[in-house]
């Protein structure tokens, strides 16, 4: 049976991954202050090493490798920031590091992994796919097995910005958390609750194959078709033997938000336009659930900014004012 992770592994995973990882600003957003009459501040992951809040669970599961597991390398399944995250850890660690992705990955994201001096490997259309070529190299090679969320050290570490945010900000009501495979709910939900069990962290997530959502809804971990979205990094199923993030999510999480593709649009043109933040679309889906009128009595909110590694010609589309479709490409 599994141990479940506490409040101890994420201080332990803070003091592990120091100086490793930045301490991210937490800034007021004045445009949605006034717009929903409650303070709202903005915790801007996406200045995180890498582009997103991904390093954080990434570099605390590759320091706590054993001599042998780092000899014989890590290999990861990604929609992107993940990859990053866990490539940039890896090469700082002197790790060999495969990388395994969909062809639904954008191409700025699998060049971002490269650079990071991981070896890729495309395969198939979802990241269930993906997942089988790992399965393969830990078989074949001895591997160590690094998933993206539903790993007792990655959720730890992701816990770190929760903590951060309360040190920051005590008096928070509200978090607005993006919501994927669910590491960093999880990791989150649990600091926030054990420091303060009465604040309200929502879960936010895209209309388009949010596999988490499904899976709750469905009452076990569920596939779900993947889609092109503006908020790709929050593609991707949980896993069918999940052993962490489901029952994490169902117990901590307050409320789930789904937002649609035009929402995901405002936030990123908001985020640039009225607070100069350049985020990519999983990271602008708690903006987008606030401005869209999504979330009841917020209080003092929390927004996790959480990625800014989008393709920057789709991004001067967006905040130029196209209606920005991807199913229609």
């Amino acid at each position: 049976m599994k141990e479940p992770i506490t409040l101890g592994d994420v201080l332990s995973a803070r003091k592990t991954i120091s100086g490793h990882v930045i301490h991210t600003p937490l800034r007021p957003s004045a445009s949605l202050t006034d717009r929903i009459g409650s303070p709202v501040w903005l915790k801007c992951e996406q200045h995180q090493y890498t582009g997103s809040f991904k390093l954080r669970g990434a570099a605390n599961a590759v320091l706590k490798l054993s001599p042998e597991q780092k000899q014989k390398g890590v290999v990861g399944v990604s929609t992107g920031n993940y990859g990053r995250a866990l490539a940039y850890a890896a090469r700082n660690a002197g790790v060999r590091a495969v990388i395994c992705m969909s062809e639904l990955v954008p191409k700025n994201k699998v060049d971002g992994i490269r650079a990071q001096g991981a070896e890729i490997c495309i395969s198939g259309t979802s990241q269930d796919e993906a997942q089988k070529e790992v399965d393969r190299l830990v078989a074949e090679q001895g591997m160590t097995m690094l998933p993206p969320f539903d790993h007792a050290d990655i959720i730890a570490g992701q816990g770190t910005l929760g903590l951060e945010v309360l040190e920051q900000l005590p008096e928070a009501n509200t978090l607005l958390v993006p919501l994927s495979g669910g590491g960093l709910l999880a990791g989150v939900a649990l600091t926030a609750k054990s420091i303060n069990p009465a604040i309200r962290v929502v879960g936010i997530s895209m209309e388009r194959g949010c596999a988490m959502i499904t899976s709750l809804q469905e009452g076990k971990p569920t596939a779900v078709k993947e889609l092109p979205t503006l908020a790709d990094s929050l593609g991707g199923g949980i896993g069918e033997n999940n052993q962490y993030t489901f029952d994490m999510c169902a117990d901590l999480a307050d409320d789930f938000v789904l937002v649609n593709e035009a929402q995901i649009a405002d936030g990123i043109r908001a985020a640039y336009h009225d607070d100069q933040q350049v985020i990519e679309g999983s990271g602008a889906v708690g903006i987008a659930a606030l401005r869209a009128g999504l979330i009841d009595n917020p209080g003092t909110t929390v927004v996790l900014t959480t990625g800014c590694n989008i393709d920057m010609s789709l991004h001067k589309r967006i905040i130029g004012g196209e209606d920005v479709d991807l199913m229609a490409e």
